[in-house]
């Protein structure tokens, strides 16, 4: 992809982000297993074949994005005059450490690397800023983007059982900037 730019977001960006298509496809989910006992818990994901593929919506209202996009900083991909994704993180949650909470591509462009180059783009801005740390979310029936934000050499770090507004497990991913 010649022609594609990392940058920050600006206003004319918004309408088009919004407009990508958030939700994936996944045959797989991490399936979160507690155990209690009386004065340890044992908290196990497993990998989890489904019967069939599924449609997973994104966990935030992608109708917000105008509204928030202000709220921290974000970067858009550009193909051309094109807005075709976005990263949004904040550096407000832990200290050093650059908190990715959205990454988006348009489906039609996915798997192109464009996502790699926007969480790049991430680690660059948080080295600028005297950050150590990059921590990316995401939901656990996200197995796709799970896959990927492996294959970009963070590791698992965390999780939150009721995290995101529809009530979803939240995994966290860290990897040193």
């Amino acid at each position: 992809m010649s022609s594609l730019q990392i940058r920050n977001t600006i206003s004319t960006d918004l309408a088009r982000l919004a407009a990508i298509d958030h939700s994936i496809q996944t045959e797989y989910v991490w399936q979160l297993d507690l155990r209690r006992e009386s004065a340890q818990v044992d908290a196990i994901f497993r990998e989890v074949r489904l019967p069939r593929p599924v449609k997973i919506e994104y966990p935030r209202p992608a109708a917000q994005l105008p509204d928030i996009w202000h709220l921290s900083p974000m970067f858009s991909a550009m193909l051309g005059d094109e807005a075709i994704g976005y990263i949004r993180f904040t550096e407000k949650i832990i200290p050093h450490a650059a908190w990715i909470t959205d990454l988006v591509v348009a489906r039609e462009v996915r798997m192109k690397g464009i996502a790699r180059k926007l969480v790049a783009a991430v680690q660059v801005w948080g080295a600028q800023h005297g950050l150590r740390r990059a921590i990316i979310e995401a939901q656990s029936k996200n197995h796709p983007g799970i896959r990927m934000i492996q294959k970009f050499g963070f590791e698992f770090c965390g999780y939150n059982d009721i995290y995101y507004p529809n009530r979803d497990v939240a995994l966290f991913f860290s990897r040193t900037i």
